[in-house]
């Protein structure tokens, strides 16, 4: 691939809404990485403000509870400059029985302009597209996709220093072997990582108990593998993935004999990094420690994972400005300064 990655000429989304990355081109997607790439060293300076979305209201819908994700958009949202709104569905009308269409349509007469929506349903954004006039962002959709969860893991891969590959900080991922491990099958964080990498031009293996593997998810363009060590043996970033114990049960279901098995067979540990001292390690969080990661390989150098959380802000920002109507160009100019 040559230097000059190309984007959309217009320097905008193609799209309306973020729903999930399936349908999103590799140009999309490295347009949101580089806009995320300017607002990320908006977050370094003494001020962390630019006026890119004031007038604009935004809404976080949240029906799961989830806090680096609600945090990390209402972060953007404010460093944006957008008026924000939180939702959640604990405490709300919807323990009334108020339905998803009729909370939405409620909160949008209040004139919003942008929905950030998680929903434990697969499919839900979706159907708040059918419904409202808004942008809708996807947080994460049951079992479904999680896209900027991906993007910002995206953005942090692009950042590391893998001297074999020069290309991975213009968002060229050819030659890049990742390895996604652990809860693959109750997993939306992994569908949208494997859209992303393998359109960017990495190698994705997927990694986990057989019964925890969604049948013929190789059709996604990732390679399959129940032998930790087969997943390792190459990789230059292994992606290990929470249990998703609140969605399947797993402890009580049979999928796997005990957390210590599955940390024996499926964890990384600290030998797994002395074989393979370049290996960089990334976790979406919540981190299990002693499940999916030892303790001594989530403090280690080779951990990246508060670097996702940061890099989250900066891309989020992007999305929320390039939906709500941005371009490049206009971001760097809005960047340039702060309030």
């Amino acid at each position: 691939m040559s230097d000059a990655i190309q984007t959309p000429a217009s320097g905008r989304l193609q799209h309306r809404h973020l729903l999930g990355l399936a349908d999103y081109s590799a140009d999309e997607i490295r347009l949101i990485l580089e806009t995320g790439r300017a607002f990320r060293d908006v977050l370094d300076r003494p001020i962390k403000r630019v006026p890119s979305l004031r007038g604009v209201t935004c809404v976080n819908l949240f029906y799961e509870s989830s806090t680096r994700t609600r945090l990390s958009f209402e972060l953007a949202e404010k460093r944006l400059s957008a008026d924000v709104v939180n939702f959640s569905a604990s405490g709300s009308s919807v323990s009334k029985g108020e339905t998803l269409k009729d909370t939405a349509r409620n909160i949008e007469a209040m004139k919003i302009d942008l929905v950030v929506v998680r929903h434990r349903s697969a499919g839900a954004p979706q159907f708040l597209t059918r419904c409202l006039d808004s942008v809708i962002v996807n947080a994460g959709d049951g079992q479904h996709e999680h896209p900027t969860q991906a993007l910002l893991d995206a953005s942090t891969i692009a950042n590391l220093d893998i001297p074999r590959l020069p290309g991975l900080s213009r968002f060229d991922f050819s030659g890049l072997r990742v390895s996604i491990i652990g809860d693959i099958a109750h997993s939306r964080v992994a569908r949208s990582n494997i859209y992303a990498l393998t359109a960017l031009g990495a190698e994705v293996t997927l990694c986990g108990p057989r019964t925890m593997m969604p049948f013929g998810i190789e059709a996604l363009g990732a390679r399959v593998t129940d032998r930790l060590d087969e997943a390792l043996e190459g990789c230059d970033v292994a992606m290990t993935l929470r249990i998703q114990l609140e969605r399947q049960g797993a402890g009580q279901n049979g999928l796997f004999p005990s957390l210590r098995e599955y940390h024996d067979r499926f964890g990384l540990r600290g030998d797994h990094l002395e074989a393979n001292p370049d290996l960089w390690v990334m976790h979406p969080g919540p981190v299990n420690l002693g499940v999916e990661l030892a303790g001594e390989v989530a403090e280690s150098d080779r951990a990246v994972i508060l670097s996702q959380v940061t890099n989250g802000v900066a891309v989020r920002m992007a999305v929320l400005y390039l939906l709500a109507g941005g371009t490049a160009a206009r971001m760097q100019s809005a960047s340039g300064g702060g309030e």
